[in-house]
């Protein structure tokens, strides 16, 4: 095989999906509640998100940033608070990149502040701002000037030299562990004190996986500026970085860019995304299909310390390897999990999932657990 050896596979070999569902090339269906790491958030080939991007793909896919591009001045436009701003990416680590630049071009050799724990994404910047010694450790020397603390301590990390606070509402590839509100709004009064931006990391967040457009939108906080990604275009890649009016004039012509980043394929299939996503009702059924899931989770023997918000939901296994079950999931069960680590399961279904579905996905671990 010519492929490098960066990545753990799982022998399947998905040929097709439709809503929740994926088969292989033998035609096995699995049911699935990872959504390609909470990327596919309406589901596999979702006919909103098929037509926008086949009738785009037919029409203009790709000019470069030399030129105005009218997607993505309307995909910005609702995705950014009044008189805010948006750079477009192609993906998470790409911009909180953007976000890093943006917050050191402000205060000039100012400090970052992370949470222990977090995961940012695994380019160098971004990396740097993931205290996890097994990923940064084999790619030293790493960015300067991030200053990695317990989340209890984020606020009182903060002085005179912090260019900003970054952190996750929920940090995801960690296990899902939602970040105490009092303690966001905590950093925010901060922040405000000592000059500092508040970033947030909404790249597995965002987009509505946690029950509204944003997660912070819940825990009554505003951020100086925000990441997205993932399911922001449904499973064609895109990334942003999100500002306040007041930061909008940061980054100026040269001080960053991107080749792809916000081409007219990748918005048109944000716009679809969002045309499904961005509605009350939609949202409400994510945060009642996701309670419904977690209480089904508690049910079940083995499982302790269930945990999230929408559809993002972690829980922690007694007596039983995480790895383990996600191997015997697959092969016995065609149910498609995640483990982050040795007694951890995240799920992060298609915001799609109906109760019927949950239910379902309840009946096979429960089987597996059993």
């Amino acid at each position: 095989m010519s492929l490098m050896g960066n990545y753990a596979r799982a022998p399947v070999r998905f040929a097709r999906g439709a809503g929740c569902s994926l088969w292989d090339e033998d035609g096995i269906e699995y049911l699935d509640l990872v959504a390609g790491i909470a990327v596919c958030s309406i589901g596999h080939a979702h006919p909103r998100l098929v037509a926008a991007v086949q009738e785009q793909a037919a029409t203009l896919m790709h000019t470069s940033n030399l030129f105005e591009v009218p997607l993505q001045e309307s995909l910005a436009a609702r995705l950014a608070p009044p008189g805010g701003a948006v750079f477009f990416c192609n993906s998470g680590a790409e911009a909180v990149e953007a976000a890093i630049k943006l917050a050191r071009k402000r205060r000039t050799g100012g400090s970052i502040v992370v949470a222990q724990g977090a995961f940012h994404g695994r380019t160098y910047g971004a990396l740097s701002a993931t205290p996890q010694e097994a990923k940064q450790a084999p790619f030293a020397p790493l960015v300067p000037g991030f200053r990695p603390v317990h989340a209890s301590a984020l606020a009182a990390a903060v002085d005179g030299g912090t260019a900003a606070v970054l952190v996750e509402p929920i940090q995801g590839e960690s296990g899902v562990h939602p970040l105490d509100p009092q303690i966001l709004r905590a950093v925010r009064a901060a922040c405000d004190e000592h000059g500092a931006l508040l970033i947030l990391d909404e790249v597995q967040t965002g987009i509505g996986r946690t029950g509204s457009l944003y997660a912070f939108e819940q825990m009554g906080v505003r951020p100086d500026a925000w990441t997205l990604a993932k399911g922001l275009g449904g499973g064609v890649p895109i990334g942003a970085l999100v500002v306040q009016a007041e930061h909008s004039e940061i980054l100026v012509p040269g001080d960053h860019g991107t080749t792809f980043g916000g081409n007219p394929l990748s918005c048109a299939a944000a716009h679809a995304v969002l045309d499904v996503v961005d509605d009350p009702g939609f949202l409400d059924a994510v945060h009642r299909i996701g309670e419904r899931l977690r209480e089904g989770l508690r049910e079940l023997p083995h499982v302790t310390d269930v945990r999230g918000r929408g559809l993002m939901t972690g829980f922690d296994l007694e007596g039983v390897s995480a790895p383990a079950l996600v191997t015997r999931a697959l092969s016995e069960q065609r149910l498609v999990v995640n483990a982050t680590g040795p007694a951890t399961i995240r799920l992060v279904p298609p915001l799609i999932i109906t109760e019927a579905e949950v239910d379902d996905a309840l009946g096979r671990l429960g089987a597996l657990l059993g």
